[in-house]
Formats: C-alpha cells, structure tokens, sequence
C-alpha cells in the first residue's frame, strides 16, 4: 500500500511540474523505508510486543503536544486510546497518569497518538504506553530528551513577524506552492500582516511535493479543510518551505529554503530536512498551540477554539 501511495505521490508531482512549465524528472526509485517523521523504534520485539516510533522531535520544559505511532510486527495499533505513565528516568519523582486518544490519518493508511505532557524540568524522561481497548495489549517504553528551550517558537512567545509572499507581490501561485491543488485563500496574506492582524491565525509550514514524509501534503489540505469549515475564525496561511518550486524539478539540490525556515527555527532542528510543522496564534500573534508532524482537524479546531475562533 505505501509503494502505490509513493508512486501515485511521484506521479502527481510529475503532473504539477509539468504544470509549472517545466519537465518532469526521471522516475525514482521507490524507497521502501520508513518514512523519516517515524523514528527509530525504542524497542525491537518479536511480533507480539508493541514498538513505539516518536513523531515529536523537539521537546522543552512546560507543557507541549507529544505524538507517536505504535505497532506489532504485523500491524499498526489503533486501539482507541493509551494510557501514559511520565516520570523522570532516574524515577526521582512519580509517575504523572493521562490518556491519548488515537487520531487516525488521511486516506486511513496510518494514525498516531497525541495528548499535552507537561514536563517539568529538562532531562530524560520514560513514557511508558499501554493500549486501551482494541485487539492489542501490553506495553510500550518511550524514552525522551527534554530541552531547556528550543530554536523553535514555544507556546507563550510572540511568533516572527516574517514577510512571506503572497498572491499580492505579485506572484504566481506556482511560485508559492508546490500543492498539486492549491487553495488561492492560503496565500493572500503574510505571517508579518497576520501577526499585527489582531485576530486568531493558522500558518502551517510545509512542501507537499517534496516532503520527506507521506504527510505535507495532507496538512496543508487539512488547513485547507479548517478555512472552508470556519472561513472567518482565522487567517490561514501556508508557507512553503522551498523560495523557488518551480526550479527544484524533482532535484532538491537546487532548493532553496525560505528565510522564514532560518526565522522560525527550523534549520535548527537535528536531522530536520522539511518536515512540515502548524502553529495556532493567538489575536495578539503569540504561538499558543504548536503541532510538529500531522495534526487533524479535530486537533486544530481544538486549538483555535481556545484562543476564541471558534
């Protein structure tokens, strides 16, 4: 299934860059890995036991979103929700207890879980993951790094004021995106103007043609999703990663990234190449929800309903 997926995915980039003017490029082939936004599974079981890939690669002190996808040799987990257990590694305090539920991903190829952690200290912690109903039982360990602060905007701080381009530069919008079906209403305004707008803002940061992962694509289709269900609750706004789509043709050494990359931190992340990343901001422009990876609409209209779109 994730073969034809990637191809169908090569395929329509060919269709775009044609579109764009210029030719499509040689045929790939077709990577059977994992895509990067897994990571390397904390434990290595025999078919019973559960593995547990970390979505969420930057984590810092306070409370934050953590995702991650679990799984059997045989098969993705959906079990409705897990139970979490978060202490310190060295177990110098106990335990904190929640539950995650289980959000499933576009096209029902993949689904992870996510839930707000508070962490309160930098250092390592175990996150320790039992499913709840579903067919799957046992447990998960999860071990993480906590920062002190990270190169990325956190929750509580005012977002970068950066002047992305928009359909008023003038542009076109095959110089804004490499979305094979654009929507035109992401484009009309920059981060700077939705910063100073005064009111509530979804700007999602991704490359849907050219992400390293199945999952851009169907982000910025989900904010997308988010304007059309509540078209006056925010400015919505897609940033794409690469300053000139039009030139890469399938050759990302021929990529440029947008300054908003270096603005916003993410060249700063170990390992990053182009994962896409949304931010909720507040009338006041400050970041008060932040989602590394796919985040669902369900997610989103949770984050917007607290800072008073909805």
């Amino acid at each position: 299934m994730r073969a034809a997926l990637l191809v169908i995915a090569s395929a329509l980039t060919a269709i775009a860059l044609v579109a764009c003017g210029g030719s499509a490029p040689e045929p790939q082939p077709v990577e059977t890995a994992a895509p990067p936004i897994i990571q390397v599974p904390t434990i290595v079981s025999d078919d019973g036991e559960i593995q547990s890939h970390l979505a969420t690669k930057v984590l810092e002190v306070g409370t934050q979103r953590v995702a991650f996808l679990l799984n059997t040799q045989k098969a993705l987990v959906k079990a409705p929700e897990v139970h979490i257990s978060v202490a310190p590694a060295d177990a110098s305090a106990p335990p904190t207890e929640i539950t995650a539920p289980y959000n499933a991903w576009p096209y029902g190829v993949r689904g992870s879980y996510a839930a707000p952690v508070e962490f309160p200290a930098p250092g390592d912690y175990r996150l320790t993951v039992m499913p709840v109903g579903g067919e799957v039982s046992g447990e998960a360990v999860i071990n993480v790094s906590v920062a002190a602060d990270s190169p990325i905007p956190s929750i509580g701080e005012t977002a970068p004021a950066s002047e992305t381009k928009t359909l008023d530069d003038p542009a076109e919008i095959t110089d804004l995106t490499t979305a094979y079906e654009p929507d035109d209403e992401l484009y009309r305004m920059s981060v700077a103007a939705a910063v100073e707008s005064g009111k509530p803002s979804v700007v999602v940061f991704a490359t849907p043609a050219f992400c390293t992962s199945p999952t851009c694509g169907p982000q910025v289709d989900t904010v997308s999703e988010l304007r059309v269900a509540h078209p006056d609750a925010a400015n919505y706004i897609h940033v794409e990663l690469y300053d000139n789509p039009q030139e890469i043709q399938g050759d990302l050494s021929r990529a440029d990234l947008v300054p908003a990359a270096d603005e916003w931190g993410f060249t700063q992340i170990p390992g990053w190449t182009n994962e896409s990343w949304v931010f909720v901001l507040d009338g006041e422009g400050i970041v008060r929800q932040r989602f590394e990876g796919f985040a669902t609409l369900a997610e989103l209209e949770a984050a917007l309903a607290e800072v008073g779109g909805l």
